[in-house]
């Protein structure tokens, strides 16, 4: 997913060539999120914690997957005898992080990890991202293939949700990316309305929050362009809106940006994505700041006790630990670097 931009405002209709030079240079400043699926394997056969006892996570009102990349790097680094690291690692092994349902049939993965959640009690996060024409063809490019496509994608999505409570962050980057202009002004209709329609159609599930996703603050620096935006699709219906996905703004540069736009749309409510930022973004040297940046460190962990009454959640929306795209020696996009989420929960804020 990029995301990432600090283009400031939506530019003029380009041609292909003036298009694929602004993609570039969106590029250089943004931020790819996890372009592969990564949605629980053997969930139903692992419903417990990855000690066997109650973790960090246990005060969320979200559920953790006994399963994740971080839960099996964990036990397969205590095999090895790498206890030290292992402990670490737990930091995000038992904690909630998002699933990012597969494009190909998102059905199996949400009822798998809907089933598991509910034998602890414990509410689904869960990522929609597929909408057509994704990221500007930047790392996490793809989507559905076109509006008819994405239309039963997220039919399935919503029907596999069922009855069970679920909070999903609909599409990031989608809106930002129609503000900043990388999104070329002919898919711009199309993308409103499959967004405001698919808030319907996850709201009409009795036990479904929905967010929509409205960039960060070192993206869309001024926080009214994302109103319009935002409204278009479909806010008015959702449960609010996200920031920071995959980004590393501190909690009080996100909080006051987010202020000022909630202010701008009457009062909207908010989740932040905290999975990264402990440490804030990487100073200086600005290009791909935001793939794979070193020295970043885990945040706030996931909680909805964040002491303010329009901020819902703090949550870890990009999965810590998930590459960015193979910038500064990484895997694809999406896989996960055992390494990198190491450090990450070495520098953890909490």
């Amino acid at each position: 997913m990029s995301g990432r931009s600090i283009v400031s405002r939506a530019l003029p209709r380009t041609g292909p060539a003036a298009l694929a030079a602004l993609c570039l240079v969106t590029a250089l400043t943004a931020g790819c999120s996890t372009p592969e699926p990564r949605v629980t394997r053997t969930a139903e056969e692992a419903g417990r914690n990855v000690r066997g006892e109650s973790a960090p996570g246990a005060s969320s009102p979200y559920w953790v997957d006994p399963d994740s990349d971080a839960a099996r790097q964990v036990r397969a680094w205590e095999k090895e005898g790498r206890e030290a690291e292992a402990k670490i690692l737990r930091r995000i092994a038992d904690r909630p992080v998002a699933d990012w349902p597969a494009w190909d049939d998102p059905a199996p993965g949400i009822r798998a990890a809907a089933r598991s959640a509910a034998r602890t009690r414990k509410a689904v996060l869960l990522v929609a991202y597929n909408i057509p024409h994704r990221d500007c063809g930047l790392y996490s490019a793809g989507g559905a293939k076109d509006a008819g496509a994405y239309r039963s994608w997220i039919g399935a999505f919503a029907d596999a949700i069922g009855d069970a409570p679920a909070t999903v962050v609909l599409e990031p980057d989608a809106l930002p990316h129609i503000v900043d202009g990388c999104t070329p002004p002919e898919h711009h209709a199309e993308r409103y309305q499959l967004l405001s329609e698919a808030v319907d159609t996850l709201k009409a599930r009795p036990n479904t929050r929905v967010y929509l996703d409205a960039g960060n603050p070192d993206w869309i620096d001024e926080p009214s362009k994302m109103a319009q935006p935002l409204r278009q699709a479909g806010l008015d219906r959702a449960d609010g809106f996200s920031l920071n996905v995959s980004n590393f703004q501190s909690n009080e540069r996100v909080k006051e940006y987010a202020g000022r736009l909630s202010d701008a749309v009457g009062g909207s409510h908010f989740v932040i994505d905290t999975s990264r930022n402990g440490k804030g973004p990487l100073s200086g040297g600005r290009e791909e700041a935001w793939c794979n940046p070193p020295g970043r460190g885990l945040g706030t962990p996931p909680t909805t006790d964040t002491g303010d009454d329009r901020l819902d959640a703090y949550l870890w929306i990009k999965r810590p630990g998930d590459s960015d795209g193979t910038c500064r020696g990484g895997p694809p996009a999406g896989d996960w670097w055992p390494e990198y989420a190491l450090g990450l929960a070495r520098r953890a804020a909490s």
